[in-house]
């Protein structure tokens, strides 16, 4: 085995995860700050804003879906070459991945750009929150190019074990990202009151800082497309279910918009403000589930078949844990979480108050599939992750929620509980039926 990472075969399971995890785990709490602040801001601004926001954020997490997707996939394929001794065809996959991180920002800002208009025409009502919407969009998107070659950059460096850089590199966007919001939205000093645009500006000068960072150790010669084309393949089919499940985030986020805009763009807002709270309560979760797919594929490229397990049950212990807190913080104090964004706007906090409470219950369960779903695309089982995920964004969630707007809004909430619990079992199922393979993987 590759020097550089046997210990992912030789340290203690609980330590192993305790080194790891917190690095990533206070890197994506910084990246939570990008929206979050944003949003800050912007609801000091104007209250249209905030919707203009809400719309946009299933397409940045649709931009995500796929930079973050296929970073897995360089990372999880890396981490299978080192697990069996083939260092040179895990540098080829990092350069692999960094060319598809460059042609994947080109699509996106074309089509993304191209079709913003009509989307935010589509999803919001209000003239004023459409322009907004519009222009917000056009910038995150069309200039994305730091997410995308800083997601590839990172998920390189967390497969050679190095979680701090990352850590560094999104504390470094964050602070540009938050200094940045306020100068560029309200004009202070010499800084132009550039409104909305202004927040979209600090955003992506934030992903670039993050990008620049990472990208000093991560990066790697461009290949030719026919030298990466044999890795394309391998590093898509890695990576596909995290993929789908972040992209299928965006579908269905989409699908809830329309619906709740049949009550008001308040519902919008809050559905929009609940994704980005909720944000905080899943990075344990997140943090886990980003170090779990290399330390699984490892050890299961090396066949340590027990010590897969192992890290498994560790990672779902912890994650419930961490969620059964973030729920007690939902039921307890909504009111106060909504206020942060929407301090005195009385109709908004009264229609968000239910929602967090309703939605909060659903939580533990989630961070069970949600651990479940990783362990299987770590594994190589893409099926069976890709079907939870499936599962719980396409079949259940937006059809139930659907069906129950026709109760009325507060109804249309309780799609997430019982979504959350139907595929918890379903997780559950699937494990149960498909244990590891007796013998592991081959080159």
């Amino acid at each position: 085995m590759e020097q550089k990472n046997a210990f992912f075969a030789t340290e203690k399971v609980s330590r192993l995860l305790w080194r790891l995890a917190p690095p990533v785990m206070l890197a994506q709490l910084i990246q939570a700050l990008y929206n979050i602040v944003d949003s800050y801001f912007i609801g000091q601004y104007d209250p249209d804003g905030l919707a203009a926001l809400s719309v946009i954020f299933p397409i940045q997490l649709l931009i995500s879906a796929f930079a973050i997707g296929t970073g897995v996939g360089v990372n999880t394929l890396m981490s299978k070459f080192d697990g069996l001794s083939n260092p040179h065809a895990a540098g080829q996959t990092a350069g692999a991945g960094q060319l598809l991180a460059l042609l994947s920002w080109v699509v996106f800002a074309v089509i993304a750009c191209a079709g913003m208009e009509l989307y935010t025409q589509v999803s919001l009502s209000t003239p004023q929150a459409q322009a907004y919407a519009c222009t917000y969009g056009r910038i995150v998107c069309g200039l994305s190019l730091g997410i995308f070659l800083e997601s590839g950059w990172t998920k390189i460096l967390q497969a050679r074990g190095d979680m701090k850089t990352p850590m560094l590199a999104q504390a470094a966007g964050a602070l540009v990202n938050i200094v940045l919001d306020p100068l560029l939205i309200f004009g202070i000093g010499f800084f132009p009151a550039w409104g909305v645009a202004g927040a979209a500006i600090a955003t992506v000068a934030g992903q670039a800082v993050a990008a620049c960072i990472v990208g000093r150790k991560a990066c790697r010669r461009l290949p030719s497309l026919a030298a990466a084309r044999p890795y394309i393949g391998p590093i898509y089919r890695a990576g596909a279910p995290n993929i789908l499940m972040n992209a299928l985030c965006t579908v269905y986020i989409v699908a809830l918009n329309l619906i709740l805009a049949g009550f008001s763009d308040d519902a919008v807002t809050v559905l929009g403000l609940y994704y980005k709270l909720q944000t905080f309560c899943l990075i344990p979760v997140l943090g886990l589930t980003t170090c779990i797919v290399p330390l699984i594929s490892y050890n299961y490229a090396a066949g340590l078949l027990a010590r897969c397990k192992s890290i498994l049950w560790q990672s779902i212990g912890i994650s419930a844990l961490c969620m059964g807190v973030g729920a007690l913080v939902f039921l307890c104090i909504p009111a106060q979480l909504l206020g942060i964004f929407a301090e005195g706007q009385d109709n908004l906090i009264a229609l968000g108050v239910p929602a967090l409470r309703i939605i909060g219950s659903s939580f533990v369960p989630t961070a069970f599939s949600m651990v479940i779903a990783v362990y299987f695309l770590a594994l190589g089982m893409g099926i069976q992750s890709i079907f939870l995920t499936v599962l719980r964004q396409i079949i259940l969630l937006a059809p139930l929620a659907w069906c129950f707007a026709h109760l009325g809004l507060i109804y249309v909430w309780l799609a997430f509980p019982v979504t959350e619990l139907v595929t918890a079992a379903a997780a559950w199922i699937l494990y149960r039926k498909y244990p590891l393979c007796t013998a592991a993987p081959s080159s």
